[in-house]
């Protein structure tokens, strides 16, 4: 039997983390619990699951012999005692799924090495406490700086030429349990999936399966980080089976003068030039006195679709919906499912025999989509009642409609409706964005409105929202992917004052953000969302975060439209982005 290493128990970084130092390491080895059988594992296996059936057989026949001669089934014969102890001793045995082997893994799960063998006495209590989380896996920690980094070899795989990793704040080296583990993993014996609950350790989990993956591929991945992150912040709630993180720089534009209060805005982006724009464009604003800010709507939006054997039975439960009168008795069933879940519409649509029902509700600080998806299946649920014959075919249809343009969307709305709008003065348009008030509305409807309807857009009447909503919803923790519909956005731009100042706006109907819940919780996320003033759920009142944060992203796709359209109204828009877009410098050798 192979022989497992000890942890020392020296603490590096947390009071729950302890790195293995292989100079204090020692090799053991110890009987497994399995080696005390006198048959072969195989062979208990296939005795105890005999054993099993072969009782259950026999005492249901015995019963069903006492129920046909109406004998009471509390009066036990000898044989009936033993097939009930062997029926209980090999249940029990089940238990273990088939073996011992299962309930080892159980026993020694906190335990570095699941496969190996089991360490004795003192060094397994270690281990056992070593391993045990006080933490509770999806809790963002704090974002305290790591200790000043170093240069440290990383062991290299078989198949790869030996690299040195720069600038690892913690220092990370393969042992023999990890080796063993790793060739498990490349063998296909050990499903990588698998690895955080079989060691107990998200960090070192994500190490292995990293260690693993470059081996299969023979590809490195020496320039992706895999310290300094809490990977136990991200297991089951964020991301699945990972093997580090990407690095992506957040930039602060402002100060944003919105609603009388000033907010500086995290925008997370590879793109340069975007956070200085949007940056000049709060300038602007700011001067001349800041913008105001109106929520029209709020609320989360699913449609589930369900079938009929005809079109008038779907017709019915249509009407049934949409009836007032049971508008109360169908919201009291959807409310159940939270406490800040309340439904406010439920909107229908027909096709052939199929029915589409889009249900809207308020969800609180949270995006939401969790919530009113629970809303509806109490509904569907309740609806089966009346209407047994109804078909559901899915949670969604569609019709809701998520992370898809949508003309839906773009009319009734999806999250956040927010409008926004400033008036920025005649002078600071020539000072501070280098062009003129006739320029900026004549461009405004050749571009974004006429331009887009050229173009058949679908809620793309601006110049760059999507730029500016992937941006801070990326730097605070929102749904990437659903910046498709929340950066639905028509901009307007009017001369004021006969035509000596700029009325300018941005309508978004389809702003979908939250402040609880999902990536929210991640230590850099929550520091953004922090930075704005909304992190976390509102103590006084239930969503105001979230629509806060709406607002906020609105007013930053306003400073960041008028940016823009001024430096392309003016012809510096390719200038701008060569000085910021394309550096001169060598980067090899500034990251060097």
């Amino acid at each position: 039997m192979e022989g497992t290493r000890r942890r020392s128990t020296t603490n590096i970084t947390k009071p729950t983390h302890k790195l293995i130092d292989q100079d204090e390491t020692s090799t053991v080895t110890g009987p497994k619990p399995s080696d005390a059988l006198p048959l072969p594992l195989y062979i208990t296996n296939a005795l105890f699951f005999t054993v099993f059936f072969s009782v259950v057989y026999f005492l249901l026949t015995r019963w069903r012999e006492k129920i046909r001669n109406s004998t009471p089934l509390h009066l036990l014969t000898l044989s009936d005692i033993v097939a009930i102890f062997a029926f209980i001793a090999s249940f029990i045995y089940m238990l273990g799924f088939f073996g011992i082997d299962f309930v080892q893994s159980l026993i020694l799960r906190p335990s570095p090495d699941v496969w190996a063998a089991e360490d004795d006495g003192e060094d397994e209590v270690d281990l056992l406490q070593e391993d045990a989380r006080i933490v509770p896996c999806g809790q963002a920690l704090d974002s305290t700086a790591p200790p000043p980094p170093q240069k440290i070899a990383v062991v290299p795989s078989h198949h790869l030429k030996p690299k040195v990793v720069d600038e690892i704040p913690f220092p990370t080296t393969l042992n023999e349990e990890d080796e063993e583990i790793i060739n498990s993993v490349v063998a296909g014996k050990t499903p990588s999936y698998s690895l955080e609950s079989k060691l107990g350790d998200c960090k070192r989990a994500a190490a292995i399966r990293r260690e693993a993956l470059q081996r299969i591929t023979s590809k490195s991945l020496s320039g992706l980080p895999l310290e300094g992150f809490d990977y136990e912040s991200i297991l089951g709630q964020c991301c699945e089976m990972p093997i580090g993180y990407v690095q992506i720089p957040v930039g602060i534009a402002g100060p944003l003068l919105l609603d009388g209060k000033e907010y500086s805005v995290p925008m997370a982006t590879t793109e340069g030039c975007l956070v200085a724009s949007t940056n000049r464009g709060c300038k602007a604003i700011r001067i001349c006195g800041g913008a105001a800010s109106v929520l029209l709507r709020d609320a989360m939006t699913r449609a589930p679709v369900v079938r009929f054997g005809t079109a008038k039975r779907a017709a019915q439960l249509k009407f049934y919906l949409e009836d007032p009168a049971n508008f109360e008795v169908v919201s009291t069933v959807f409310n159940k499912s939270s406490r800040f879940g309340r439904l406010q519409s439920i909107k229908c649509a027909l096709a052939g025999k199929n029915l589409y029902m889009r249900f809207s509700c308020s969800t609180g600080d949270a995006m939401g989509m969790n919530m009113v998806s629970k809303g509806v299946q109490n509904v569907l649920d309740f609806l089966q009642n009346d209407f047994p014959d109804m078909d559901v075919l899915g949670i969604s249809g569609n019709y809701c409609s998520d992370k898809k343009p949508s003309a839906v969307n773009w009319i009734e709305g999806r999250g956040k409706s927010v409008v926004c709008e400033a008036v920025i003065k005649g002078d600071v348009v020539r000072n501070v964005l280098k062009t003129s008030v006739e320029a900026l509305v004549e461009l405004n409807m050749l571009k974004n409105l006429t331009g887009s309807a050229m173009a058949g857009a679908l809620g793309g009447f601006n110049a760059q929202a999507s730029n500016i909503v992937s941006a801070i919803y990326i730097a605070t923790g929102q749904d990437p992917a659903q910046n498709v519909e929340s950066s639905h956005c028509i901009t307007m731009m009017e001369p004021l004052n006969g035509g000596e100042d700029l009325h300018v706006s941005v309508t978004m109907p389809s702003i979908e953000v939250g402040t609880v819940g999902g990536g929210t919780q991640l230590a850099s996320q929550s520091a953004c969302l922090n930075l704005l003033g909304v992190k976390g759920a509102s103590k006084e009142t239930p969503g105001a975060n979230a629509r806060l944060l709406a607002s906020i992203v609105a007013g930053s796709v306003l400073a960041a439209e008028l940016s823009l359209m001024s430096a392309i109204a003016s012809g510096q828009l390719v200038n701008s982005h060569m000085k910021y877009n394309r550096s001169n410098k060598d980067v090899s050798k500034v990251a060097s």
